[in-house]
């Protein structure tokens, strides 16, 4: 396994980040807001998407991976309850509407209509597998 680690400082980086962690899952408690720091750290296991699976490949795999976004100045989340830390949240794409430039929001979206928006002071967000990877039960499959 080849770990993965991107970094995206514009719009354009940020949509390769948000295909790879397309159907990610992740717990409530495991969104940390560092407020001092400017920082959101997220712990979550990512579908890897880049690996090819099929009849002669690989089987299809998660692999556990942070996701960090950098000049954070407030989050707000919509369809989350923090005091449901347990509560798993499946990943569907990360967008951003710009402000002021550099500044603007980032809109992490999740299934079921859950939404956390991260307000930003500019785009540096950088995801990391941490090395430990195992096969997943399914390919996740979205209705058209």
């Amino acid at each position: 396994m080849i770990p993965l680690k991107l970094v995206a400082l514009d719009e354009e980086d940020l949509k390769v980040v948000s295909a790879h962690v397309q159907d990610a899952l992740l717990k409530v408690g495991d969104v940390s807001w560092l407020k001092a720091e400017k920082r959101v750290v997220i712990a979550l296991n990512r579908f890897a998407w880049e690996q090819p699976s099929g009849f002669f490949r690989k089987k299809a795999e998660r692999r556990n991976a942070v996701l960090h976004f950098e000049g954070v100045t407030a989050l707000r989340a919509i369809g989350v309850d923090p005091a449901r830390s347990d509560d798993i949240l499946s990943l569907l794409a990360l967008k951003f509407e710009a402000g002021e430039s550099p500044a603007g929001t980032v809109e992490l979206v999740f299934s079921g209509g859950a939404t956390m928006r991260l307000e930003v002071d500019f785009i540096e967000a950088r995801l990391a597998d941490l090395g430990s990877a195992w096969q997943a039960g399914s390919r996740p499959r979205h209705s058209v």
